[in-house]
Parts: C-alpha cells; sequence; structure tokens
C-alpha cells in the first residue's frame, strides 16, 4: 500500500512531534519507535508505564434484541453469561473451526456489546458478524474513537489521577466513565501481560488525553516493536503469524476461550473438529521455545533430535527481559511437552531450543483476591 493510501490515526501528529519512526501497519502509519528505541520501551514499560496508541484495533458495538446470544453464533464463549462490567477474550470463528481473529467483547454498560478486534482484520470481522448475524444484532463502527493502551507495574498509579473509577477495575473487567473530562470506555486489560488498561475515548479528545498521560514522569510513548517483545514474552498470540484460518483455538493453546457449556452443547462454528481435539485428535500444539544462539523469525524450521523438520516458527526474536531468544511455534503433540529437546534451523544451520513454560515472563495481571 502507497503512504498516501495509508490511515492516520488521531494521534498521528503528537508521533511525529515525539520522535517516531513510522512505518505502514494495518493500513496505517503506525509508530514502531520513538526516540528511546525498542529495547529501552520494552523495559520502561516492565518497570514503569508504557502508553501505546492501538487506535488502528477496530472498534464497534453490537447492538439489537439480544447481542449477546447473537455473538454466541459466531464465537465459542459464553456471552449469555457475560456479566455487566465483564469483558470476555474469544475467537471468530470459520466453519471449520479455524480462526478468523481473536477479540476482546465485554459489557461496559447495557448498550449492546463492545467489541474491539485486530486492525488487519477488523473489516472482514465486521463483515463476516454482518452476514452471520443479520437482522439479529446492528453492528455501529467506532470511528470515530481512539483507542490508548497505559501498560506496566505503575499505569494504576498513574491512570488514578484522571479517572478514579478505573482503580476499582480488576483484570478483564470494563466500565464506561468519565475520564480526563470526556466519556471513555475503560477495560483493565492489555497486550504485554503486564497490569494496564485500555482506553477508548473520542478520537478529537485522543491529543489531549496523550499528551496529559505523557506529561507524568512515569511514563513514556511506545511503538510496535516493543509491543511486539512485550507480547511475545507474555506468550500472547499475534494474528497472521500465531494465529489463522487454518488454525484452530485448541492447537493455539486458547482452549479456555470454548467454555464449557458452548463445549457441551456443541453449538458454534466448527463445534465437531474443535470436540475431536478437545478428545485428544489434534495433530499440532502451539508451543514456547527457548533458544540458544541468533534468534529464529517467522517462518524457521523446527527439527527433533535426529534433524527431521517437524514443526515451524510463527513468531520470534530476542527477549530484552530474559536476555536470550524465544519463540512460538507449532510442534506435534508428542513433542509439545516442556524440556523436549528440538532444534530450530537459522540460515541453515541447527541451533539448540527447549520447550519452555508459557509465558515465558509471568503475568502480572491485578485480580480478585
Amino acid at each position: 500500500m502507497a503512504d498516501a493510501d495509508l490511515k492516520k490515526t488521531p494521534l498521528y501528529e503528537a508521533h511525529l512531534e515525539a520522535g517516531a519512526r513510522m512505518v505502514p501497519f494495518a493500513g496505517y502509519h503506525m509508530p514502531v519507535q520513538y526516540r528511546d528505541g525498542v529495547l529501552k520501551e520494552h523495559l520502561w514499560t516492565r518497570e514503569n508505564a508504557g502508553l501505546f496508541d492501538v487506535s488502528h484495533m477496530g472498534q464497534a458495538r453490537l447492538r439489537g434484541v439480544s447481542p449477546l446470544s447473537a455473538f454466541e453464533e459466531v464465537t465459542p464463549g459464553d456471552f449469555i453469561g457475560l456479566k455487566p462490567g465483564k469483558q470476555r477474550y474469544s475467537v471468530l470463528l470459520n466453519k471449520k473451526g479455524g480462526i478468523i481473529d481473536d477479540l476482546m467483547a465485554g459489557r461496559p454498560d447495557d448498550d449492546g456489546l463492545f467489541v474491539v478486534v485486530n486492525g488487519a482484520c477488523k473489516d472482514n470481522d465486521f463483515k463476516v458478524i454482518d452476514d452471520e448475524l443479520a437482522g439479529q444484532v446492528r453492528i455501529d463502527r467506532l470511528e470515530d474513537r481512539a483507542l490508548l493502551a497505559l501498560q506496566g507495574p505503575k499505569a494504576a498509579l498513574v491512570l488514578a489521577q484522571h479517572a478514579p473509577d478505573a482503580a476499582r477495575l480488576v483484570f478483564m473487567e470494563t466500565a464506561a466513565m468519565t475520564a480526563f473530562g470526556t466519556d471513555a470506555i475503560v477495560s483493565r486489560s492489555g497486550y504485554t501481560g503486564e497490569d494496564g488498561y485500555e482506553i477508548s475515548v473520542p478520537g478529537g479528545e485522543a491529543p489531549r488525553v496523550w499528551a496529559t498521560l505523557l506529561a507524568d514522569e512515569r511514563v513514556r510513548p511506545i511503538g510496535l516493536g516493543a509491543r511486539d517483545s512485550l507480547r511475545l514474552e507474555a506468550g500472547l498470540p499475534l494474528y497472521g503469524h500465531d494465529l489463522d484460518e487454518t488454525v484452530s483455538p485448541i492447537e493455539a493453546g486458547l482452549a479456555f476461550a470454548v467454555s464449557k457449556k458452548r463445549r457441551d452443547a456443541r453449538d458454534f462454528p466448527g463445534a465437531a473438529r474443535i470436540a475431536q481435539e478437545l478428545a485428544g485428535e489434534v495433530s499440532r500444539k502451539a508451543v514456547g521455545l527457548t533458544i540458544t544462539g541468533a534468534p529464529a523469525r517467522e517462518g524457521a524450521e523446527i527439527a527433533d533430535a535426529s534433524g527431521q523438520v517437524v514443526g515451524v516458527v510463527t513468531s520470534g526474536g530476542f527477549s530484552p527481559t530474559l536476555g536470550h531468544p524465544i519463540a512460538l511455534g507449532f510442534v506435534p503433540p508428542a513433542l509439545a511437552q516442556v524440556g523436549t529437546e528440538l532444534q530450530v534451523i537459522v540460515r541453515g544451520k541447527a541451533q539448540a531450543c527447549v520447550v519452555a513454560p508459557l509465558p515465558f515472563v509471568p503475568h502480572r495481571y491485578v485480580r480478585k483476591i
């Protein structure tokens, strides 16, 4: 896509002023890093509070007579049982049980279902939902809203100064509230493994909210580069890399997204395949790998101890927190046990790797005691 065709988030000018290096991403001009660079941005988020522009994501309200029950026709989660103030991670499934996209859906108020999907997938996602649920729900895309993510161990202290109601939220809770003097939808969630929040605000208010947060010495802007290394350490999949329409939630290690009620009912797309996989009939499993040597990038082959190719790396890179390369990939179930010794092929040479427990770096979500 030519630069002239790329969209700009409401924070585009703010990124330039902050010294961001902009790159094409999901059809938008997005900041890959700022002046500090990816490594410092990554470590800052782990120790303080990082501020991300994720306004390229797709935000929408699903409205209608019964949007919660209707949404169950395209996802395997228990949305009928979703209580007010809660949100749920889920996956949009095709007829074969493959993942069209992963998403967040919540009830910050009584105004239908608030859904956030991945930026690169949003047009197709909303078309799929509209096609499948036509006549049951109306999709109101919130193109006029921005989305900011404030992540890190100091995020809660920072946000409490501007949105006191956010302090009462715990992980995967969401609420509509007044924050920064404007209407906001706040959830305690994120994509880094750290405690933090995602904050939806009117696009016109976003530059002011962004500047207000960055005025706090505990907060720095963080680009896509560190966002990727942070989510990789947290063992979180990236759509289009670790997930696609051939991958089921069971293969991907996302069985928790298929609720017990829905497993029993088998009333979602691809239920027959997913039931078989839950029973043990699965040909590949997602694993984490710790690697000795150079980083193994997406597409690198994974081999067993004898050198036979058995799988592929789907995401990989250097872990700033751990100080060595890590990766996510798929291998046969027999080789997916933690501690299994394997190899990755990097630039034609075999390097040792070991199946590691996920996440690589412990999550620090704030949950109810």
